[in-house]
């Protein structure tokens, strides 16, 4: 019995912020798989190495995380003013599917760096020494993002001493703009509410502010969900019982948020939406084993990624931070002491982040004008990967 030998497909292997993934340029993919389809997601399944029941990714690129588990598809922009179309992926791990609801906002950091690099952006717009200004149009959730990538003798600067915390070593700083956050599907504020009134069966009721901004997110106090917003990774994800109802939660956000028209819906959208606590400043010990005093932050935030506590924030999450954190009233604006505010220093589970954001009110609604925030990338490997052709 024979079989046909693995392909190679040109790729490059990233970190952007706190998350890592395989860039494609889309016309590198093959044919079948340079449109949207099932032959897509079969070739990024198994370039990742999903679906694994081991949940390892011993045979792929991913790192068996939500935050590893990550694929970017770009390609020259096919709207006007922007100079790059970005496409996100987000591959389960152990179920085959992949998750095209949402933007990755901590990769966004590295899409900027990965079209400069690879010829997508057009040469006059790139300065020999400075700061290149790369327009993203994320195709996932229709936006535009603005990266400020820094750029030595005509290539991107990719060393630094920018520090952020959940990431080991220090890097150039990429400062992203996410121009009007809100999501494109509907209402910052889906029922019209800054804090509404959710019920569970069976597990209870919560107050939970949902935002649409970043990425769509519920919003909790963490003392109402049983925990003090302190919490590391270990306390949360070796606990299937509160794993199970963390997503159950999640679920029936998703269906009064409207993302959904059934519960059943929710285990084809794990990308979306976020699940979050929050909780006003306190001490803690990071995961990396820093001082996180309460004198530093406004505030404490966890976040759940793919049913698992994330181990530090994502992008799209710390762009819902930040809108929330300047909308007076939310349950992420009390915790962060209410009243007015244009920024806010969170802490995570690897330590601390400051977002910032404009949020204005117009006509009686919200609206968000732009989150800001810092992160990093580099290049971590490039070349090709191979696939087996089944």
């Amino acid at each position: 019995m024979s079989f046909k030998p693995q392909i190679k497909v040109p790729a490059t292997y990233m970190r952007g912020g706190t998350s890592k993934g395989v860039f494609f340029n889309l016309t590198d993919l093959p044919p079948e798989a340079q449109v949207a389809g099932p032959k897509r997601d079969a070739l990024l399944l198994r370039v990742i190495g999903s679906p694994d029941p081991y949940g390892k990714h011993t045979d792929g690129m991913g790192g068996a995380t939500s935050s590893t588990s990550k694929t970017v598809i770009l390609s020259k922009s096919t709207q006007a003013d922007h100079d790059v179309d970005y496409l996100f992926g987000q591959v389960a791990i152990d179920k085959p599917f992949i998750d095209w609801s949402g933007n990755c906002g901590n990769l966004t950091a590295a899409v900027g760096s990965f079209a400069i690099s690879n010829g997508l952006v057009e040469q006059s717009r790139i300065p020999h020494n400075g700061i290149a200004v790369v327009r993203i149009w994320q195709a996932n959730i229709k936006k535009t993002i603005i990266a400020h990538v820094p750029v030595t003798n005509g290539e991107v600067q990719e060393t630094g001493d920018f520090e952020l915390d959940g990431v080991t070593f220090p890097a150039a700083e990429v400062v992203v703009e996410f121009m009007d956050p809100a999501d494109g599907e509907g209402a910052m504020f889906p029922t019209g509410n800054l804090v509404d009134t959710l019920e569970v069966p069976e597990i209870g009721k919560f107050a939970v502010t949902m935002i649409n901004a970043g990425i769509p997110t519920l919003f909790f106090n963490a003392d109402e969900l049983g925990y003090t917003g302190t919490e590391l990774q270990e306390a949360i994800n070796g606990d299937n019982a509160a794993l199970e109802r963390f997503e159950t939660i999640r679920a029936y956000g998703a269906l009064k948020m409207g993302l959904i028209s059934s519960l059943e819906e929710a285990q084809s959208r794990q990308h979306t939406p976020k699940i979050a606590f929050v909780s006003g400043p306190q001490s803690y010990i990071a995961s990396s084993g820093k001082h996180i005093s309460s004198d530093d932050i406004d505030m404490c935030v966890r976040a759940l990624s793919m049913g698992k506590l994330h181990h530090a924030m994502m992008g799209t999450a710390a762009v819902a931070i930040a809108t929330a954190s300047a909308i007076p009233g939310t349950l992420v604006n009390l915790a962060a002491g209410g009243g007015e505010r244009e920024s806010v220093t969170f802490g995570h589970p690897s330590g601390t982040l400051r977002v910032g954001a404009a949020a204005k009110l117009v006509d009686g609604q919200w609206q968000a004008e732009k989150a800001i925030m810092s992160r990093s990338a580099r290049v971590l490997m490039e070349g090709h990967v191979r696939v087996p052709q089944d």
